[in-house]
This record gives C-alpha cells, sequence and structure tokens, in this order.
C-alpha cells in the first residue's frame, strides 16, 4: 500500500466528494500510474486567496483507491483558464475520513519535508506525491 498527497484547490475539492473521484492532468501520468486499488489518498487543499483573505491550506480527507487508473475526460474538474485541462488521468474513491486540519502546523513534524523553510517547493507543480507510511499515520491520527 502506498500513500499520496493530492494537491488540488477549493472548487475542486467540491468535486471530489461528490464523485470520488481523483484526477490528474496528462503530464502526471507516470506518478497516477504508480496508483493501486488500496492506496490512500490524502487531499490537500491548497492555500488560496479569495478577494483580500487568505484561505489557509489544510488537509480535508483520505480517501481509499478503489480501481485502477483510468482515462476519462468528461469536464468536471475546474481548470486555470490558460491551461484549459480536464485532468483526465482519474481513479475511483472512497471516502475513509473527512475533516479539516490546518496544514502548516504539520510542517515540522512531516519527514518528507526536509526544508522546513521553504516547504511548498515539496508540492509546487506537483499534482500529488507519496509520501511515508509515518506521515500518513500522524495525518489520520490528527484528522
Amino acid at each position: 500500500m502506498r500513500y499520496w498527497l493530492c494537491i488540488t484547490n477549493r472548487d475542486n475539492w467540491k468535486v471530489i466528494k461528490e464523485k470520488n473521484v481523483w484526477g490528474v492532468p496528462k503530464r502526471h501520468r507516470n506518478t497516477i500510474a504508480r496508483v493501486k486499488p488500496g492506496d490512500r489518498l490524502i487531499i490537500y487543499v491548497k492555500q488560496e486567496r479569495k478577494d483580500k483573505q487568505i484561505l489557509e491550506p489544510k488537509i480535508v480527507g483520505i480517501f481509499e483507491v478503489v480501481g485502477e487508473p483510468y482515462t476519462d475526460s468528461t469536464k468536471i474538474f475546474k481548470s486555470p483558464p490558460h491551461l484549459n485541462e480536464t485532468y483526465p488521468l482519474r481513479v475511483r474513491i472512497k471516502p475513509v475520513k473527512l475533516g479539516e486540519l490546518e496544514f502548516k502546523p504539520l510542517i515540522p513534524k512531516l519527514s518528507f519535508i526536509t526544508n522546513k523553510k521553504r516547504w511548498s517547493g515539496h508540492l509546487m507543480g506537483k499534482a500529488m506525491r507519496e509520501i511515508p507510511e509515518e506521515d500518513y499515520r500522524l495525518i489520520e491520527g490528527l484528522l
């Protein structure tokens, strides 16, 4: 079993929760190809700005993968207009645990984040990344 941190925004978090599906752009084909049924996905909602307010990054749920990766270009996810992505590489998932957990206080405790000062570099440009079991257990226990 592998553990994944899946990076999304608030709009797509609603889609993930409603449709029980996780999707990534084609450029992340090699990453999602490693995802297998039984793997756990931790959904991380990144920091966003809404009007003048900063919405802090959070962990919002843990899901179990229930099928092999597949391709579906149906437009269900929101994409930045300049990219016009459909996130066609997808996996079916089911909720294991839902809740909200502030991310920044976790940074000192997470082993996959080696540079604690520039922690966002560990997530930037990624749709998802594998994390160690110990980090998964910490997050699961706090959620």
